[in-house]
């Protein structure tokens, strides 16, 4: 019973932890590696930037320059790769990105005679909702309290805050997606790995058919693995459900916006073949870069975005300005931008300073696999990504054998401190993967590559082992559990 199931972790959880605290040593982990290595960066533990990131970040706190002509070359990289009738945009974080875009593009005018209209925007049910379908109010009502613990501060100061004016988000459940309560919290995990692309944008159609009248744009992930929902490609290797979602948003005249927030451009889900109007990136997770958030998108929905940032050129004559704007407080700063400005460089013209790195710790996870218990191993769904500019492992599967069976974490054990297998990897000493909803993407760069980005292999290792070990552990309580 999958409720007694969770009961037993919870009241297990001290011993399980005392369990895993022991993996370092018993694999002969050294001392030093303890609380200097982890598996994936986030807003609460970025990456480390590249040391020629940052001596172009300290060059230019130090050098007298225009703001604007940064972001003129920012503009000028974005349009050399994707193309000139793309531009980008550079805010404080990725959040502030997707705040700026949607308020720019999915929000009814403030201004004007009579009563203001309301908007909707569509969003598949999928991971991190709470983020790119978390600024309008939920519709249908089911859903209204679905992000309330998704945060530090939850309630009417936190996550309900970030709600703009008159806009309503449609929650649009996948096909093939299980929705079931899962983890020590127990609530709703979005299993993603058996997501039906085809299935799934007959359901999308039917809601946007249904709230037509009031339909202002369409919002999804940009990621391209499987255990988010987006392992069915194309010939080229694009997700056919995020083209499904843009060529339904072109039907309808409205925008498309993928939240790309663990995204690398230009080697990462092209903007372009996905046909998305905007994509934003968080320059500080997958890849080494400085903490913001990146804004690509068309021109013409650029424009829009530009102005509200104050990017767009003042109002008597120039082209470009760095200046007071509705959302001035996203300013990132001159010293973001031009770190931002190098590590771009890096990944569009040497993409392989980091993508090798990627490729190495993908042929130690493959090698490490291995080592643990076959039954376990061979439920595991390990992809590589250099879009997440890392690697995937998703046991959804290990649910189909209770030999094999691993306890899925929720969102919300992750914000309580219950997801075991992020308590556990902070007690062996590593920085954690996201590691909820069993879905676990990781990569390079916390402590297991050196300050050019090249994989030093034995934190690396050290790394993996223990991750793999501690999935070892939880079965052996699962087993335990379910006897």
């Amino acid at each position: 019973m999958r409720y007694e199931f969770y009961n037993y972790f919870e009241k297990n959880q001290s011993e399980i932890i005392d369990e895993i605290k022991k993996i370092p040593e018993k694999i002969g982990m050294p001392n030093k590696y303890k609380g200097q290595i982890g598996l994936s960066g986030g807003s609460g533990s970025p990456p480390l930037v590249h040391k020629d990131v940052a001596e172009a970040m300290e060059k230019s706190s130090r050098t007298l320059m225009k703001v604007s002509d940064l972001d003129m070359e920012i503009r000028k990289i974005i349009k050399s790769y994707y193309g000139d009738e793309y531009d980008g945009a550079v805010t404080s974080t990725c959040e502030a990105g997707l705040h700026v875009t949607y308020d720019s593009l999915f929000t009814p005018p403030f201004t004007g005679r009579g009563q203001s209209y309301r908007s909707k925007y569509l969003a598949p049910y999928e991971r991190h909702l709470h983020h790119q379908a978390g600024y309008g109010r939920p519709f249908p009502p089911q859903y209204k309290d679905l992000s309330a613990d998704r945060g530090a501060t939850a309630g009417e100061l936190g996550v309900y805050a970030k709600r703009l004016n008159n806009l309503e988000t449609v929650i649009v459940p996948l096909s093939g997606a299980d929705y079931t309560c899962h983890g020590i919290k127990y609530h709703p995990s979005t299993l993603l790995l058996n997501v039906d692309p085809e299935d799934s944008i007959k359901e999308i159609k039917k809601f946007a058919n249904i709230n037509r009248e009031y339909l202002s744009g369409i919002a999804s992930i940009a990621y391209d693995t499987p255990g988010y929902g987006y392992g069915v490609k194309d010939e080229e290797n694009t997700s056919m459900l995020q083209k499904y979602l843009g060529a339904l948003a072109k039907y309808y005249n409205i925008p498309y916006v993928a939240d790309n927030a663990r995204g690398v451009p230009f080697v990462g889900t092209d903007i372009r073949k996905i046909n998305a109007d905007v994509m934003v990136i968080s320059t500080d997770k997958a890849f080494a870069g400085p903490t913001g958030g990146l804004i690509i998108g068309k021109e013409d929905k650029m424009v829009q975005i530009r102005r509200a940032l104050g990017l767009h050129g003042m109002r008597w004559g120039t082209g470009s300005s760095h200046g007071k704007a509705g959302y001035v407080a996203f300013d990132p700063g001159k010293e973001i931008i031009a770190g931002l400005i190098k590590i771009l460089e890096i990944i569009k013209d040497t993409p392989e300073k980091l993508t090798k790195a990627v490729d190495e710790m993908y042929k130690i996870v493959m090698e490490e696999v291995k080592e643990i218990k076959p039954e376990i191993a061979e439920k595991l769904v390990i992809t590589k990504s250099y879009n997440l500019m890392g690697i995937e492992i998703n046991y959804q599967n290990t649910w189909e054998n209770e030999e094999s069976i691993i306890p899925i974490f929720s969102i919300e054990d992750m914000y309580s401190g219950t997801n075991i297998i992020q308590t556990g990897c902070r007690a062996m000493g590593i920085s954690p993967t996201l590691g909820y909803d069993a879905n676990m993407p990781f990569g390079p760069n916390i402590g297991t590559t050196d300050e050019y980005g090249v994989l030093m292999e034995e934190p690396a290792r050290y790394v993996i082992k223990s991750l793999l070990k501690m999935l070892e552990v939880l079965n052996e309580y699962a087993i335990k559990a379910n006897k």
